[in-house]
This record gives structure tokens, sequence and C-alpha cells, in this order.
């Protein structure tokens, strides 16, 4: 539970810190490879599935006396993490290293998001 929380937050405080750098200190760099879209894709997704996360966490507090809840919530918790740190760091990479091949695995990030948000309604079915 409380792991998600601080997962949550720290993901929350460097999709802040990664944002701002990129919007200000990188913003030439971006606009030069033509990777804005991109970057601002990374860090939108990692806020989403940082309050998600922060989500998650408070909910196993809440259902915390439904252990078949609680696992599936935990399950969920764990594919947001693995989601954000393959497909925004995938990303991430591909706009400051211009390693292209890096987009081939990013997908697989996004899936891992789906699997978290099914596994949260399926908790809730």
């Amino acid at each position: 539970m409380k792991l998600f929380i601080q997962a949550g937050a720290a993901l929350g405080l460097l999709g802040v810190a990664i944002g701002a750098f990129g919007a200000h200190a990188l913003r030439g760099m971006l606009e030069a490879t033509n990777r804005t879209a991109t970057f601002e894709t990374a860090v939108k997704y990692q806020f989403y599935h940082a309050l998600a996360l922060i989500g998650i966490g408070i909910l196993m507090q809440q259902f915390g006396g439904n252990a078949t809840i609680v696992r599936l919530l935990g399950w969920s918790g764990y594919s947001f993490l693995a989601g954000v740190l393959i497909f925004s760091g995938s990303l991430y990479i591909l706009c400051f290293t211009g390693i292209t091949w890096l987009g081939a695995i990013t997908p697989i990030g996004g899936v891992f998001m789906i699997i978290g948000w099914a596994l949260m309604l399926w908790a809730f079915l």
C-alpha cells in the first residue's frame, strides 16, 4: 500500500522535474529532433500513472479487509510501475539519445498500463 503511494509521489515529483527540464533546458534539442511531442507523451503518461499509483495505495488501504481486491490492486500497481518504466522510460531515452529501436519496446509498456487498468477493474467486478 505504502509502496504505491511512495512510488506515485516519486513519479509525480520526477514528472514535474523532467517536464520542466525538457520544456526549458532541452527545448532546442527536442525541437531540432522533432521529439517534443514524444517527450510530452512520456511525461503525460508518467503523470497519469503516478496519480493512479497513489489511488491504488489508497484503495488498498480502504479495502484492506478483502484479500482478493488487495491482491488484484497490488498486481495493478506493479503493472503500472512496469508500464511507466518501459513506456515513458523508453521514450525519454529515445528523446535524449536518438536510439530509435527503443520505439519498438514502448508498446510493451503500454500493454502493462492496460493490464494495470484491467486488473483494477477486475478487482471491483
